[in-house]
């Protein structure tokens, strides 16, 4: 397989095909990335050395308990960016790399990362923030805290039974 034909990824929300439960991740190949070079009537930049990685994982709404679908504004704001990206004219506004959603990757960089073509890699995600407090510490703090709940859970259903009660429920 030649190498740099991978234009651009795109991670879809989970779940989003009711035949798999997998996540699914739309890989766009070209087989010419240089540019200059016309496509239906259009003249794109060079992308060589580039891959654009767009993390679609947060668009998109439930139509159901299971399964998300994007809206017609997802899809396009996904379209314009990769378009935008490869630097058609057509689209009014200049590609920029948005935090968490877009980002142009160098194939220096994905090397970096072990040539793994998931966008969420490369874009930012969410920033997952570590308390520093040891396993054994949290564990007993907030088994602590749910014995102390369930105290006042019990504490609550004592006295709603005597409201019942008291009501001649």
């Amino acid at each position: 397989m030649k190498a740099d034909v991978v234009d651009c990824t795109v991670a879809l929300p989970g779940q989003a095909f009711y035949s798999t439960q997998i996540p699914v991740c739309l890989w766009f190949l070209a087989r010419n990335k240089s540019g200059g070079r016309q496509c239906a009537g259009r003249t794109f930049r060079d992308r060589r050395g580039q891959i654009l990685c767009i993390d679609a994982r947060k668009l998109g709404k439930m139509i159901d308990r299971l399964h998300p679908e994007l809206a017609d504004g997802d899809i396009r704001k996904i379209a314009h960016t990769y378009h935008a990206w490869r630097g058609d004219r057509s689209i009014k506004r200049k590609y920029q790399d948005v935090p968490e959603f877009c980002k142009r990757a160098a194939l220096e960089e994905l090397r970096e990362h072990g040539s793994v073509l998931m966008p969420g890699r490369y874009v930012g995600a969410e920033i997952q923030q570590d308390d520093d407090e040891p396993f054994e510490e949290q564990m007993a703090r907030l088994v602590s805290q749910l014995c102390e709940q369930q105290a006042e859970a019990a504490k609550l259903d004592a006295a709603i039974a005597s409201n019942l009660q008291a009501l001649e429920f």
